[in-house]
């Protein structure tokens, strides 16, 4: 289960992304960057940040921790901006936080890269994923104490948006040309990447997946535009396991040694 704390004062906005997210300081002393349940993206964007972030951790990326944050809506009466105090009112309840780095810079691959084994976990995770939002335009990636660290997954997981046939989902490719760290995947030699593939591939079983989906909450699950609220939660995180299992143990197109 993840860490459940409670919100206690709203600092600041972060307007570099679509959603909104904001620095807030919980009740344990920690300061959290707060994806909101209200934001336009839904709960969708929280299932997925926990899913994929979770299971990035285990395939040996650096995630920042997760917890989920409760949110009084009365801390929007603090905030003078109308669409914070909006956006406040519209998140009571379970909300999504990502423990705050302190100093941590944005990776403009200027300068400072990351050993390039590492570089491609983290775009095998995203193709598996199908992860659209890694580009240049918005790395979602961030460098702190000279490491690497994988943020933002609220885009991952397009199928949870309409539920497609799981085998049609499963044989989608993947664009290694718009990945922020594709030159650097495409240094490592093909039998480098082949050992990759099969070590992470080998590393997303059943019992893992169904770890990690329990972590998501129920209201989160719920919570999403795609399922009727009458959904049995313990079947959404099957569904999960399924899409995520099928896509990792088909022929990965996906990968960019199958193209070798």
């Amino acid at each position: 289960m993840l860490q459940r704390v409670l919100g206690t004062q709203y600092l600041t906005p972060l307007r570099e992304g679509g959603s909104l997210p904001g620095l807030v300081e919980a009740d344990n002393d920690g300061i959290y960057v707060v994806k909101f349940r209200g934001a336009g993206q839904g709960t969708a964007a929280l299932v997925a940040e926990i899913v994929v972030g979770e299971l990035g951790r285990r395939l040996g990326i650096r995630v920042p921790e997760l917890v989920t944050i409760d949110i009084d809506p009365e801390m929007a009466r603090r905030d003078p901006d109308q669409e914070i105090q909006e956006l406040l009112r519209a998140s009571a309840g379970e909300n999504l936080g990502m423990d705050f780095l302190p100093g941590s810079v944005g990776y403009d691959g200027v300068g400072w890269e990351p050993p390039a084994e590492e570089a491609a976990r983290i775009y095998w995770l995203d193709a598996l994923t199908a992860n659209v939002d890694r580009s240049w335009s918005n790395p979602n990636l961030i460098i702190w104490h000279r490491r690497l660290w994988a943020i933002d997954h609220g885009a991952a997981l397009l199928f949870q948006h309409s539920w497609p046939a799981v085998a049609a989902w499963a044989e989608r490719r993947y664009d290694l040309s718009q990945h922020v760290l594709a030159d650097l995947v495409a240094t490592l030699a093909p039998a480098v990447l082949a050992k990759l593939d099969a070590e992470l591939a080998e590393a997303v079983t059943a019992e893992t997946l169904t770890e990690i989906t329990a972590l998501v909450p129920d209201s989160f699950l719920l919570g999403m535009n795609s399922v009727p609220q009458d959904a049995d939660p313990a079947d959404l995180r099957r569904r999960y396991v399924d899409y995520l299992l099928t896509r990792c143990a088909g022929p990965r197109a996906w990968w960019p040694e199958e193209d070798a």
